[in-house]
């Protein structure tokens, strides 16, 4: 073989390796880019849910639905990215990473069923079904109790492994 062509084919070679280097991003190096919108996505939501709340409680209901139905779609975006998170897991993500990001898909799991079962109670205070109401409401905040267990274990995970995540990185 000629040294014009193993010439040739080095300089293909090195084009295709460049090109790869530039179009591929870790796993980690996407959760990092990601979380500063997942974090807004969920305190939004931790706001808007907050305030569908004290709407309901003061008997606004057309505004308290308009906030859980707003706090819902805040919490299904940063739900959505993280799921795309999850299923793009690879080698360079390690064990403390997917158990952050799975404990993260847990809380907003919760948080959704918070905002629907909130939503029933909204419906049932709108048609003056208060007992029913008043149980959803209950229910409501078991759920929304249950997401800050794994808030709080997301921030022990943090707390415990600092080196591992960048200031821009939890929630």
């Amino acid at each position: 073989m000629s040294s014009y062509i193993k010439l040739i084919i080095f300089v293909v070679v090195l084009l295709l390796i460049s090109t790869a280097i530039l179009f591929v991003d870790s796993s980690t190096d996407n959760m990092n880019k990601s979380m500063h919108e997942i974090s807004d996505g969920i305190v939004k939501g931790d706001s808007d849910y907050n305030e569908a709340v004290e709407l309901t409680n003061s008997k606004y209901f057309y505004d308290s639905m308009e906030k859980a139905e707003s706090a819902g779609d805040n919490y299904n975006r940063s739900l959505s990215k993280l799921l795309e998170i999850q299923s793009d897991f690879s080698a360079d993500v390690n064990s403390v990473h997917q158990n952050y990001i799975n404990t993260v898909i847990q809380e907003v799991q919760f948080k959704l069923q918070a905002v629907d079962l909130l939503k029933e109670a909204i419906e049932c205070f709108e048609i003056e079904s208060n007992y029913t109401g008043t149980n959803y409401g209950y229910e409501a905040n078991d759920m929304m109790n249950q997401a800050k267990e794994y808030q709080n274990q997301r921030d022990l995970i943090v707390s415990n492994n600092s080196d591992l995540f960048k200031q821009k990185f939890s929630i």
